[in-house]
């Protein structure tokens, strides 16, 4: 059974850093493009970041491009997302998806539907 167990999160203040991880098991992901995206109470669920299996390639959504970093560890079958400079709206629950197979484009990575596994969340509230 294939989990994505995401942890990390809290509540910060503007201007704070937050280490989101995501934790996979149930299958070998070092094939796999895996990423982040959020969603905020009554709002879209929205791309944050992706990258591909070897760490080669990374994606990020422009509202987070400069703040957040995306990383992983696949001896650990670990993703993780590095988030400073925080601010009150990037308040939303983040969610951890994996891929099945790789990803060549910025718009297949933005794309929710091309991910085939989601973690539950966790919540990341930054206050001003």
């Amino acid at each position: 059974q294939v989990q994505l167990v995401e942890s990390g999160g809290g509540l910060v203040q503007a201007g704070d850093s937050l280490r989101l991880s995501c934790a996979a098991t149930g299958r070998t992901f070092t094939n796999d493009a895996m990423g982040w995206f959020r969603q905020a109470p009554g709002k879209e669920r929205e791309f944050v970041a992706a990258i591909g299996w070897s760490g080669g390639s990374t994606w990020y959504a422009g509202s987070v491009k400069g703040r957040f970093t995306i990383s992983r560890d696949n001896a650990k079958n670990t993703v993780h997302l590095q988030m400073n400079s925080l601010k009150p709206e990037d308040t939303a629950v983040y969610y951890c998806v994996d891929k099945v197979g790789a990803l060549y484009r910025e718009t297949a990575a933005a794309n929710p539907n091309s991910y085939s596994y989601w973690g539950q969340g966790t919540q990341v509230t930054v206050s001003s």
